[in-house]
C-alpha cells in the first residue's frame, strides 16, 4: 500500500481543522487535511461568539470573513436577546466585562466553513475532500491513518502528529474507544432555513434571538437572521417531548408557531427548505491528547447548541493546540495534558455550568429577573460573548459557586 509522509495530518476540513491546519502552515510546516465530504456542505451552528474573532485573526483567516461578509449573507452580530412569554431580555456584548471584540457574523455554516478551508489551503496546507480515514494507529512512533479516497483506492498517510477535527463524526474517538456518556440528557433538534419575511421594525437582526417555550422551561428556540432576509430557525428539547407521528417540518413549525413572539415575527415566514433534525448529539471523551495526537472542538466535546458555544470552543482548541504542535516538531517536550487539555476544559466547563443552569432554569431566572445589576450583567454578558476562558471575571474562576449565590439572591 502506498504511504505518504506529511508532518502534520488534520482529520476534518471544518473550523477548528482549517484554522489549525491554517496556523501550522503559515509556520512552514507540511498539513495536510483528510476531510470526508465536500464543501460547501450544510451545517449548524451559525451565530458566532465575538471571542471567535481573535482565534480567526491569530489563524489569518479573519479578513476573509469581513470581506466576504456582504455577499454571503453574514449578518452582523453584537449581542443576543432571550424572550420568555412577556419577559425580554437583551446582551450588548459592547457592553461586557472581558477586553476583546465585541463584533462577530450570523453566518451561513455553508459558506463559512467554505471559506474557512479555502483560507487554510492559500496558506499551504494541503485539503483532500471525499477521503476517509478508515483506521488510525498511533501506537507507531509516528500516527499512521489508512485513508479511502473517492475512487475507492486505499493508501497510507503518516504524519508526526494527528489533530482530530472531525466535528460529529468523532473519528478518533470511534476508532480509539475513548467515548464517554456525557452529562447532559440527550436531546434532538429540529432546524432549517427560512425566507423569514419579518416587517416587525422593533426587532433587532444584529442580535440571536433565544425563545423559551411556553409550554416548558427546557424547550426553547433559536432565531438566526441574516442580511439577506432569510434566517436560521431550530427548536431543542428532550426526544419524548417530541410527536412521533408528526414530520420533522410540522414538528418544527408546530413549536415555532405555539411560541407567541415567533407566531408574529415569523407569520409571513417562507418555508422552502427542507427541516433536518439531530439527537444525541452532546458528547464526551475520557481524554483529549495522546503522545502524538489531540482532539480539537466537538470531536473531543460538545456540550449542547443554547448558547452557540461550539465554534468557539473549536477554535479556541485550535489556538491552543497550534504553538504545542509546533514545540512538539521542533524536539521540545510538551505537556500535552497540562498545557492543552486542563487550559482548555476550563472554559468548557465554565459553559457546561451556564448550560446545566440554562435548563433547571437557574440560569433563567437570572437573565430575566427585573432589577439587574450592570456589573453583574457585564460579567454575565463576557461569557455569553464566548470569553469563557477569562479568569479575571469572577463568573468564570468561580462559575458554579458564583452563579448558585446569583439565583439564590434573584429568587429570594
Amino acid at each position: 500500500m502506498n504511504r505518504e509522509v506529511s508532518d502534520v495530518i488534520i482529520i476534518g476540513a471544518g473550523p477548528a481543522g482549517a484554522a489549525a491546519g491554517a496556523m501550522l502552515a503559515r509556520n512552514g510546516y507540511q498539513v495536510t487535511i483528510i476531510e470526508k465530504q465536500h464543501f460547501p456542505r450544510f451545517s449548524i451552528g451559525e451565530s458566532l461568539l465575538p471571542q471567535c474573532m481573535s482565534f480567526l485573526k491569530e489563524a489569518g483567516l479573519e479578513p476573509l470573513i469581513h470581506d466576504a461578509a456582504e455577499q454571503l449573507g453574514f449578518q452582523y452580530k453584537d449581542g443576543a436577546t432571550f424572550q420568555k412569554l412577556d419577559s425580554y431580555t437583551s446582551f450588548d456584548f459592547e457592553k461586557k466585562f472581558s477586553a476583546g471584540p465585541f463584533e462577530t457574523y450570523q453566518v451561513k455554516r455553508a459558506d463559512f466553513d467554505h471559506l474557512l478551508a479555502k483560507g487554510a489551503a492559500q496558506f499551504g496546507a494541503d485539503i483532500r475532500f471525499g477521503h476517509t480515514v478508515e483506521k488510525v494507529d498511533v501506537e507507531s512512533e509516528m500516527p499512521i491513518l489508512d485513508v479511502r479516497n473517492e475512487q475507492g483506492e486505499l493508501y497510507q498517510l503518516q504524519g508526526k502528529f494527528l489533530l482530530d477535527a472531525s466535528g460529529f463524526a468523532r473519528v478518533l474517538p470511534r476508532l480509539l474507544d475513548l467515548e464517554r456518556p456525557s452529562c447532559f440528557p440527550s436531546r434532538k433538534s429540529f432546524f432549517t432555513h427560512i425566507k423569514d419575511n419579518i416587517q416587525c421594525e422593533q426587532f433587532d437582526r444584529n442580535k440571536i434571538l433565544i425563545t423559551v417555550h411556553p409550554d416548558s422551561p427546557d424547550i426553547w428556540l433559536w432565531l438566526i437572521p441574516f442580511s439577506d432576509g432569510t434566517a436560521s430557525i431550530g427548536v431543542v428539547g428532550k426526544e419524548a417531548q417530541f410527536c412521533e407521528n408528526l414530520s420533522e417540518r410540522e414538528t418544527l413549525k408546530k413549536f415555532v408557531y405555539s411560541a407567541p413572539n415567533l407566531a408574529y415575527l415569523l407569520k409571513n415566514a417562507e418555508w422552502l427548505n427542507d427541516v433536518n433534525s439531530i439527537k444525541g448529539y452532546s458528547a464526551d471523551v475520557t481524554h483529549l491528547s495522546g503522545k502524538n495526537y489531540a482532539l480539537l472542538g466537538n470531536a473531543g466535546e460538545f456540550l449542547d447548541p443554547v448558547f452557540s458555544s461550539g465554534v468557539t470552543i473549536a477554535l479556541k482548541s485550535a489556538s491552543l493546540i497550534s504553538p504545542l504542535v509546533v514545540k512538539h516538531l521542533e524536539g521540545e517536550h510538551v505537556d500535552f495534558e497540562n498545557e492543552f487539555e486542563v487550559p482548555l476544559r476550563k472554559g468548557v466547563d465554565c459553559f457546561k455550568t451556564f448550560v446545566t443552569a440554562w435548563y433547571s432554569a437557574e440560569f433563567q431566572d437570572i437573565i430575566f429577573y427585573d432589577e439587574q445589576d450592570p456589573s453583574v450583567k457585564s460579567m454575565i454578558c463576557s461569557i455569553l460573548a464566548g470569553y469563557a476562558w477569562d479568569e479575571k471575571n469572577p463568573y468564570v474562576a468561580q462559575s458554579e459557586r458564583r452563579l448558585k449565590v446569583l439565583v439564590d439572591l434573584c429568587r429570594m
